[in-house]
């Protein structure tokens, strides 16, 4: 997402094979031509959305297409990066980055858009539902001052703790405390999943908790954050990451292909370019990577078997 910096470095390559047992591959659809693919690498980067795309992605590419998938575990801009240096074959969830489009669409011309996901990306500040009910005024960024002293904690140094996710995340967050000048701090979770664990509890036990999160994410259908109004969203309002006084912009994700790759031909860049889904399909997949637990392939065929007339279209 937008919201990422280059501070985590390459995490693991996993090389995904084919599973036999009860996962029984999909078989194309009649008219489909045989086509050889090789491998395909790509970006995986760290939330649960984006390793929803990656499974279904995958089992396709592997059962339906014979391609050896290699997933690298990446933040966003050394996706980027990878892609320039050939070890990266495509993104599958872009949040924007359009000085990255810049750099190495436009000027570099290493990569190129490969269509939209499907998915509306939405960012901002939210508290449990608990919160807004009780206290209905504090969904008013101006009203947020009031409330700082139930948010301290002990990683908060006096004032109100804002809660973010990963530290790779790139946020506006720290510079909107200061120039709304809001008497609250950053502290990181640490991770998506200790974030979405923090919400839940905070729900749950209805103790104060005030922090960044976004969709599609698979929480929201199970608890219903409410959302702060920071001042609205205008485009630049956000050009300068150190004065920026206005809320996150919203997105339509998109995907991006090394261009090599997209050039060659292979079978497996018909797929990526023709995969779209809804916020609902990305968010029923990633609850069963997490909440059931299920394991990426199992994930991926449970969507694909009663979504049989979507992914036919990608492979045409």
């Amino acid at each position: 997402m937008v919201r990422w910096r280059t501070t985590v470095a390459l995490m693991s390559v996993l090389v995904l094979t084919a599973c036999g047992g009860s996962d029984a591959a999909i078989t194309a659809p009649p008219g489909v031509p045989e086509a050889e693919c090789s491998t395909v690498t790509i970006a995986v980067n760290p939330w649960v959305g984006y390793a929803a795309n990656v499974a279904v992605v995958s089992y396709l590419l592997e059962r339906e297409l014979g391609c050896t998938v290699v997933e690298k575990q990446l933040t966003e801009d050394a996706s980027w990066e990878g892609m320039a240096a050939g070890s990266v074959d495509v993104i599958l969830e872009n949040w924007g980055h359009d000085e990255q489009k810049k750099k190495y669409i436009d000027d570099r011309k290493v990569a190129v858009e490969l269509g939209l996901t499907g998915n509306k990306g939405v960012i901002g500040w939210y508290v449990p539902p608990w919160m807004a009910q009780k206290y209905p005024d504090i969904t008013n960024w101006r009203n947020l001052n009031k409330y700082a002293a139930q948010f301290a904690t002990a990683a908060s140094n006096g004032k109100g703790q804002f809660l973010d996710g990963d530290p790779s995340f790139v946020t506006n967050d720290a510079a909107l405390i200061a120039n709304l000048r809001l008497d609250f701090t950053v502290v990181y979770a640490g991770s998506e999943d200790k974030l979405i664990a923090a919400f839940r509890a905070a729900e749950a036990n209805r103790t104060p908790l005030i922090g960044y999160f976004y969709e599609p994410q698979w929480l929201l259908s199970e608890i219903p954050l409410k959302r702060i109004r920071l001042p609205v969203y205008r485009p630049g309002c956000d050009a300068n990451p150190k004065t920026v006084a206005c809320d996150y912009q919203p997105y339509d994700l998109d995907k991006i292909g090394r261009a090599t790759f997209v050039d060659s031909g292979s079978p497996a860049a018909t797929l990526i370019k023709n995969f779209t889904w809804t916020n609902a399909d990305q968010n029923a997949v990633a609850r069963d990577l997490t909440v059931n637990q299920l394991s990426p392939d199992r994930a991926a065929k449970r969507w694909l078997d009663t979504h049989r007339a979507t992914w036919e279209k990608w492979l045409s």
